[in-house]
């Protein structure tokens, strides 16, 4: 057994958090941000023990964007 270190990239929904791993495409939640994380870790081994990854899978990477949006005046 090996580890490997994955990105979880998390937001708040209402009142749960939403993880989610771009490497493998997982997603979870939790009441706190912990417990989603907690929740992602078990999905994403769940996950591979099925679908094992690829040694020439590309890492993500992380930028930022500009969009023009509309906001309504009040």
């Amino acid at each position: 057994m090996m580890n490997k270190t994955f990105t979880a990239v998390i937001h708040q929904e209402e009142h749960i958090y939403v993880a989610e791993c771009p490497e493998v495409g997982t997603v979870s939640q939790g009441y706190t941000i912990e417990e989603a994380l907690m929740n992602l870790k078990e999905a994403t081994e769940l996950y591979l023990e099925e679908f094992p990854l690829k040694n020439n899978a590309m890492k993500p990477f992380m930028t930022v964007f500009e969009a023009n949006i509309n906001i309504p005046q009040i």
